[in-house]
C-alpha cells in the first residue's frame, strides 16, 4: 500500500487536471476548504468511491436507500421545486415592491432580489450543519480532530456532493433562490438603460424622461451591470462567510422526519399552491370589486407560469451542463432563452392592439406580465450563474462564461427591443 502525502506534499490528482462538468445541483462552496487556490469540482455523474484520489479507495458504504424510492425522490424534489418556485418568485416581486419607491438610489428594481438570492445560496452551499444526517447515516461532528487536513478536505467534498441530492436542498438551492433571482429581468434592466427608458419612481406620473446622449447611456449600461455582478458575487460569498460563523448555532434537520413527514407533506401541498394559483387566474379574488382587477398582472399569472421555468432549468442544467466542463451550457442557454422571451413579452405589452391601446386588452397585458414575471424569472438565474463564475477553477473561463452571458442577452435584446423601440416606439401597456 503507498504511504499517503503529507500535508506538505502537493498532491494533484487526476481529476483536478481537467476541470470537470458543472451542473446546478453540484457547485462547490463559495468558500474553498484549501484557500491556497479554488478547487475543481468532481463530475458528478461518477460515482465519488471512482473519484481518482491520492489514497486508495475504500469500499463503498451500505446503500442508505433502496432503489424502490427512486421515483418517490423524483417526485419530492418535483414538488419542492414547484412549492418553492412559487415562493420564490412571491418574494422577488414583493422585493421589487418594497425597494422601487421615489427617491430610490438604485432603480434597477430586481436588484436587491438578485442579492437576497446570492446570498441565502451561499449560506446553503458552504453549510455543513443542516443536512449533516444526509441519507440518514450520522455524520461525523466536523468539530473533531482529523487526522490531517487531506482527510478533513475529502470529508468535506464528499458531504457537499451528497446533499446536493437531497430534496430539500434542491428545493431550497434551484427552488427558491434560482426562483428568488431573475437574469432576464437584469438585462431587461441592462438594456433600458442603454435605450434612456429605465422607469424611475422620482418622475411624476405621465413625465418623460430626460434626454442624454449615447455616451451617458453606455455609462449608464455598464453602471447597471457592474453593480448587479459585484453585489451578487459579494453576497455569494457573504452568505458563505456566514455559514462559517453560525455553525455553532445551525441546527440539523432530521432525517426521518424530513423523509416520512415533510417530504410527503410537500408534495400535497405544492401542487395543491399551483392549482390553487390556476383557480386564482380564472377567478380573481377582486372579479366583484369597482375597477380594474389587478391581480392578475400583479402576482396571480406570475405564480401560474413560475413552476414551468423553474423545472425546465433544473431539467436544462442537468442534461446540458456536464457538456462542456469550463462552460456550463444549461445555465447559459435557459438565461438566454428565457431573456428572448422576456424581450418579445416585453414588446408585445407595448403594441396597441396586444398589450396596449385599449382596456380591450387588459387580460392579454396580464397574461405578458404573468410570462416575463413567472415563467421568465424562474428559468433564468443569477444565484447560479454567480456561483458558476465563482466556482469555475481558471478566472480565464470564468471571465469567457460571464462576458458571453451578458453579451449574447444583451444583443438579442437589442435586435427585439431595440427594433420596435427606435422605429415605431413603445405604448405604455394598459395594465402598467
Amino acid at each position: 500500500m503507498p504511504p499517503r502525502p503529507s500535508e506538505h506534499e502537493d498532491v494533484v490528482p487526476a481529476s483536478e487536471k481537467t476541470e470537470p462538468p458543472l451542473t446546478e445541483t453540484v457547485a462547490p462552496q463559495p468558500v474553498a476548504s484549501l484557500p491556497a487556490q479554488r478547487q475543481s469540482w468532481p463530475d458528478a455523474s461518477i460515482p465519488e468511491t471512482q473519484q481518482p484520489s491520492a489514497t486508495p479507495p475504500t469500499p463503498p458504504p451500505p446503500p442508505a436507500r433502496k432503489s424502490s424510492s427512486k421515483h418517490a425522490t423524483n417526485l419530492y424534489v418535483v414538488s419542492y421545486l414547484v412549492l418553492f418556485s412559487i415562493l420564490g418568485t412571491l418574494a422577488r416581486l414583493g422585493l421589487q415592491a418594497l425597494t422601487f419607491y421615489a427617491g430610490a438610489p438604485v432603480v434597477t428594481g430586481v436588484l436587491w432580489a438578485n442579492v437576497a438570492g446570492s446570498l441565502v445560496m451561499g449560506f446553503l452551499m458552504e453549510d455543513k450543519n443542516l443536512f449533516r444526517e444526509e441519507w440518514g447515516t450520522t455524520q461525523r461532528n466536523e468539530t473533531a480532530e482529523w487526522k490531517d487536513a487531506h482527510e478533513a478536505h475529502e470529508h468535506a467534498k464528499r458531504h457537499a456532493a451528497v446533499k446536493k441530492t437531497i430534496p430539500l436542498y434542491i428545493g431550497l438551492t434551484t427552488g427558491f433562490c434560482g426562483s428568488l433571482t431573475s437574469f432576464s429581468s437584469f438585462m431587461r434592466d441592462v438594456f433600458l438603460a442603454l435605450a434612456n427608458a429605465l422607469p424611475d419612481p422620482s418622475l411624476p406620473v405621465g413625465a418623460s424622461i430626460a434626454p442624454r446622449n449615447g455616451g451617458y447611456s453606455f455609462m449608464a449600461l455598464v453602471a447597471v451591470i457592474l453593480i448587479t455582478v459585484a453585489l451578487s458575487l459579494s453576497a455569494l460569498i457573504a452568505g458563505a462567510h456566514s455559514a462559517l460563523a453560525l455553525t455553532w448555532m445551525t441546527p440539523t434537520m432530521p432525517f426521518a422526519l424530513t423523509r416520512r413527514v415533510v417530504d410527503p407533506a410537500v408534495v400535497v401541498l405544492a401542487w395543491g399552491c399551483w392549482l390553487g394559483a390556476v383557480f386564482l387566474a380564472i377567478w380573481p379574488p377582486d372579479r366583484h370589486d369597482p375597477g380594474r382587477e389587478v391581480w392578475r398582472g400583479r402576482a396571480v399569472m406570475a405564480l401560474v407560469f413560475a413552476p414551468l421555468g423553474c423545472l425546465l432549468r433544473f431539467s436544462a442544467s442537468l442534461r446540458l451542463n456536464s457538456r462542456i466542463p469550463a462552460f456550463p451550457l444549461g445555465t447559459f442557454v435557459v438565461n438566454i432563452f428565457g431573456t428572448i422571451i422576456e424581450g418579445m413579452c416585453y414588446d408585445l405589452q407595448r403594441v396597441p392592439g396586444l398589450g396596449a391601446g385599449g382596456a380591450s386588452h387588459w387580460i392579454g397585458c396580464q397574461v405578458l406580465q404573468g410570462v416575463m414575471d413567472g415563467f421568465c424569472g424562474t428559468t433564468t438565474t443569477v444565484s447560479t450563474w454567480v456561483a458558476e463564475l465563482n466556482a469555475l477553477s481558471r478566472r480565464r473561463h470564468a471571465y469567457v462564461y460571464g462576458v458571453t452571458s451578458v453579451g449574447v442577452a444583451l444583443g438579442f435584446l437589442v435586435v427585439i427591443m431595440g427594433s420596435l423601440l427606435w422605429t415605431r416606439g413603445w405604448t405604455d401597456p394598459v395594465c402598467g
